[in-house]
């Protein structure tokens, strides 16, 4: 079961991707795990990779690769693994293809989770943070007893900066110019599946379970 999940922020790709790894039992493998994996077991691409992170600066395509590629490696990558937030890129794609087809593992899917651009700015937008609690709600999926105050401790709720209207539209912008090209790259390859992603979220995983029965059974 070797998967990768693909969509815009704010469409569900981490949820979905925890659903799927715990039901499959295969690891859910995103590009901030690797890093951070990769940093705290100071292997030599993480350590490349702490220096530009020290600095605030993205860490380049060829690190991200030969970490992704020393991940995939591990032992509990065996039975399979879902990428989630790897490849962005084409580029990034064919490194991928390339370092599979190396170590003769292809992939198998592309699970495209798909949401209208209104939908995911309400999705996100609506979203309140407490930063004493750490609690998120979202007003209308999940609100508050009183609103704008925390359950928890009554702190004021606040909207994240990346939660604001500009930073999420501008966030959307972002991804269809660099990620949704992926798209057409693995509908070509026959490897991409669409699943709706305004449906609820037990919905969604039945529909992401419909397509990989053929694969392969629950374990």
């Amino acid at each position: 079961m070797r998967l990768v999940i693909l969509g815009p922020p704010g469409v569900g790709k981490g949820t979905q991707a925890k659903k799927i790894s715990e039901l499959y039992n295969i690891p859910h493998i995103s590009t901030g795990d690797i890093l951070r994996q990769a940093v705290a077991n100071k292997t030599p691409m993480g350590l490349k990779a702490d220096g530009f992170m020290k600095k605030g600066e993205l860490v380049p395509d060829e690190v991200v690769i030969k970490l992704v590629e020393e991940r995939l490696q591990q032992s509990d990558c065996k039975r399979g693994f879902l990428l989630d937030g790897f490849p962005r890129t084409i580029h990034q794609a064919d490194e991928l293809n390339e370092t599979l087809e190396k170590i003769g593992i292809p992939l198998l899917k592309v699970i495209q989770l798909d949401a209208d651009d209104e939908e995911i700015v309400m999705r996100l937008t609506g979203r309140r943070y407490s930063p004493s609690s750490g609690k998120v709600y979202h007003i209308a999926f999940n609100p508050p007893k009183v609103p704008g105050k925390c359950d928890v401790d009554g702190s004021d709720l606040i909207i994240r900066e990346d939660d604001s209207e500009g930073t999420v539209r501008n966030r959307l912008k972002v991804y269809k110019e660099k990620t949704k090209p992926l798209i057409n790259y693995y509908t070509e390859k026959n490897l991409l599946v669409n699943i709706n992603a305004e449906s609820s979220i037990d919905d969604i995983t039945r529909d992401i379970i419909q397509v990989l029965q053929g694969i392969i059974a629950i374990k």
